[in-house]
């Protein structure tokens, strides 16, 4: 590493990250190397562009995800005002079209946030000897205990998962930078925007939004200054053949001081659902029109005592009579015979007498015994003298108008219902996110400070520590382990993608199994077990293990001691039973009990824990319930099974 020989200048360098903590561990480790030395820092890209213009730096690393201007934007503005520095980008994000995107941009590297900073120092140097010739490099790996190896593999087989989960979900998925750059994307996103997912990485999610773009800037503005948590943005995609409309939904993820690292975006299509809205617009523009312009009324004259004594061409055309067909007769000839029976002509007649008029609606009957519905307006006339001499009615057919008016109703409903949904989709999805990202963090924090401390202090600690330490991580990945097992367990159910290995499985080992392992988690909390021996179905045990397990765990975490879980034969069905001491589930919770995303707001957890236990439970042919407390009993929650045929036994 020549450039960081003795006797010689150290290479400068800039160090650019917007956590003002990341800046000073990494401008420590640089400057405590020997190897470099530390001119500047700067917390935006922006202010990166202005300090290396000034200073002209050898080396400058720059961070992807900052507020005002991120990396990807700053990088070629940084190269244009300091044609001869060497840019190393550095991101948590761990993306492979991500260090390409930097390579095209201008980066010498790409170093990933998670490597070592024992060994940063001198993979910066070696990337300045080489000329900035090693686009998107590799940086060297400090050496790996075997807490470390431990780690790495558990964590890369998490990661894994969750990518698959990330990538199998049926609406667009991406993770954004506090300035609007895409820097991983699922399949979806790229079928939405019509794109290739490579070719969204590094792109400004601005370029598929045209004229909404202001509105997206106010949001963005809005997380980074914490006057808004998360919100949406409804625009049409850019260049999409043919023209589409998306929502896009943009929350924040924090790190441990609350401040956003980077944005998590869903991306759904309504498309068709704004079609059903214009379309219902249209329905009621040619319905204002119809009501507007349409002239046809039946204008005829009534005797004192009812009878027809005048009869106009639109009464022909509504009625259905002639003239000389209905002339002389009384109008009851008009009603259905039941209100006929009822005397109703003769009492509208009264009312108009004493009030002046009278209006109504209701059904009438034409000659040929049809019905249609009319609007009526009945007014008594008298002569100048004041003298009644008979009534004028106006009759209105407004059979199509009163069909048009129950089918927008009826539309505005559906639509109504509708928006409820998708906004209750849109809230508890927003809700675990964040949930979820909490439940990551404290075993991902766990791991990864435990490693640290037995790779750094190994030969320090004792037996019984290294032990505890160990069982420590192994809790951690279990959590870990289980969490993503029912996230991939929820996506596989939704796109009716889950495989069962059916065959013949007696239950209670499979609940004694459970009930041990979650015994060995919760050492603190009695449970109870009780299985009847021969309790056969069929099924996949893997499966039934975590409905079990699920049941189980949720007794744990949200129940109070002591857990009793007992299976049974009830009839033709086997019946597994858990429940706690608790006071049972609150009755406002008791209806969303199994949908997905379904928790109290301070009770913790995903919500999907018991929808993957009645999805599972029905695959099986059987069900998942809830059965509220008694008195002297208290509520439990009650998976049953199909008992396995005779000819399986």
């Amino acid at each position: 590493m020549g450039a960081g020989a003795a006797g010689a200048p150290r290479p400068t360098i800039v160090v650019v990250d917007d956590a003002a903590e990341v800046r000073a561990l990494v401008r420590s480790r640089l400057r405590s190397s020997g190897l470099l030395d530390v001119v500047a820092e700067a917390g935006d890209g922006a202010e990166a562009v202005e300090v290396v213009r000034r200073l002209q730096p050898a080396l400058v690393l720059l961070d992807v995800s900052m507020p005002v201007m991120d990396g990807l934007e700053a990088l070629p503005r940084v190269l244009e005002a300091a044609p001869g520095t060497t840019v190393v980008m550095y991101s948590g994000f761990q993306e492979e079209g991500l260090a390409h995107r930097a390579a095209e941009l201008g980066a010498a590297a790409f170093f990933e946030k998670l490597t070592s900073l024992d060994t940063l120092a001198g993979d910066l140097v070696d990337v300045l000897d080489a000329g900035g010739s090693t686009p998107a490099a590799a940086p060297r790996a400090a050496p790996l205990g075997r807490a470390d190896e431990a780690e790495h593999r558990v964590l890369s087989e998490h990661l894994e998962r969750f990518r698959e989960v990330f990538e199998d979900a049926a609406i667009g998925m991406a993770t954004v930078t506090l300035a609007g750059h895409i820097v991983r994307a699922n399949h979806s996103l790229g079928a939405i925007l019509e794109r290739p997912v490579d070719d969204l990485v590094g792109s400004s999610y601005a370029a598929f939004v045209g004229p909404a773009a202001d509105t997206l800037q106010r949001l963005l503005d809005g997380i980074l200054d914490g006057s808004v948590e998360s919100g949406q943005v409804e625009h049409e995609v850019a260049g999409a053949t043919p023209p589409r409309r998306v929502v896009a939904t943009l929350a924040p993820v924090l790190d441990g001081g609350g401040r956003p690292l980077y944005l998590f975006a869903q991306v759904q299509d309504v498309t068709g659902q704004r079609g059903a809205e214009e379309e219902l617009r249209r329905s009621e523009i040619r319905f204002r029109l119809l009501v507007d312009n349409v002239e046809d009324y039946a204008i005829f004259m009534l005797s004192p005592e009812g009878r027809v004594e005048s009869w106009n061409s639109g009464a022909q055309r509504i009625n259905g009579y002639a003239a000389h067909e209905i002339v002389g007769r009384h109008f009851r000839a008009f009603y259905p015979p039941e209100v006929q029976e009822a005397r109703h002509p003769e009492h509208e007649l009264e009312l108009a007498l004493r009030d002046g008029h009278y209006e109504e609606e209701g059904w009438r009957i034409r000659k040929d015994g049809s019905r249609f519905w009319a609007t009526v307006v009945i007014t008594t006339v008298r002569d100048s003298d004041g003298v009644h001499v008979g009534f004028a009615k106006v009759v209105r057919d407004i059979t199509e108008r009163r069909s048009l008016l129950q089918e927008r109703e009826e539309a505005a409903a559906a639509l109504a219902a509708a928006n409820e949904r998708l906004q209750q989709a849109a809230d508890d999805q927003a809700h675990f996110l964040a949930v979820t990202a909490h439940e990551l963090r404290t075993p991902v924090g766990v791991l990864g400070g435990t490693a640290d401390l037995l790779a750094e202090h190994w030969d320090e600690l004792d037996a019984a520590e290294r032990a505890e330490l160990l069982a420590g991580m192994s809790a951690s990945s279990a959590r870990l382990r289980r969490l993503l097992d029912d996230l991939l367990t929820a996506s596989r159910l939704q796109s009716s993608r889950l495989e069962l290995r059916m065959g013949e499985v007696d239950v209670a080992p499979i609940v004694v199994a459970a009930a041990a392992t979650a015994q060995r988690g919760s050492p603190g909390s009695p449970l109870d077990v009780e299985a009847e021996p021969g309790l056969l179905v069929v099924g996949d045990a893997g499966r039934l293990a975590q409905v079990v397990d699920n049941l189980i765990t949720n007794a744990l975490v949200h129940g109070v001691p002591p857990v009793r879980v007992a299976a049974r034969l009830d009839g033709d069905d086997v019946l597994v039973t858990v429940q706690d001491a608790g006071t049972g589930v609150p009755p406002e919770m008791r209806e969303r009990l199994f949908e997905r995303f379904a928790t109290g707001r301070s009770a913790g957890g995903t919500g999907l824990g018991l929808y993957i236990v009645r999805q599972l439970a029905r695959e099986h042919g059987g069900e998942a319930s809830y059965r509220p407390p008694e008195p002297g009993e208290p509520g439990a929650f009650v998976v049953r099974l199909p008992r396995a045929p005779d000819d399986a036994r």
